[in-house]
């Protein structure tokens, strides 16, 4: 028994910390409306909430959870609030701004804009990745010689 006592404080901690609620800011990964923000108004049932996006375009709509990932923002307004209750709530919190400073939406920032290059584009990164590790090697050559002289 004392070892199913240890084995359960050790899983006491919890694992999620992003969880569906009114209010929570959820990211759209797929369907008509991807790559948008929408808020979690009121939750229909286990497979599908009422969302609105008031500043994002998304009109309010069932949607279901599998093509919605939740962010850490959380607004505060009442259960089936108003679009203009919503909307009033976004702007007050900045979630456009907030999200636009987060390191998930410059990843998806930076890959749509490498998805978006040309030949030529990639042909110029590629010049200067060479260039840079060419002086990077020659430093690094330089360094090795110093240390080698003083040993």
């Amino acid at each position: 028994t004392t070892l199913f006592r240890s084995f359960c404080s050790r899983t006491a901690t919890m694992v999620f910390k992003r969880y569906v609620q009114i209010g929570r800011v959820a990211y759209i990964s797929f369907g008509p409306h991807a790559g948008k923000l929408v808020a979690i108004v009121d939750v229909i049932d286990q497979n599908r909430a009422l969302v609105d996006g008031p500043c994002s375009g998304v009109k309010r709509q069932a949607m279901p959870f599998k093509c919605m990932q939740l962010t850490d923002f959380v607004l505060k307004f009442p259960h089936s609030a108003r679009q203009k209750c919503v909307r009033k709530a976004w702007e007050k919190e900045n979630v456009n701004d907030k999200w636009a400073l987060t390191r998930w939406a410059k990843k998806i920032d930076a890959k749509d804009k490498k998805s978006k290059m040309t030949d030529f584009d990639r042909y110029r990164v590629m010049k200067a990745k060479k260039m840079r590790n060419k002086i990077i090697k020659h430093e690094m050559k330089k360094l090795q010689k110093e240390s080698s002289k003083k040993a």
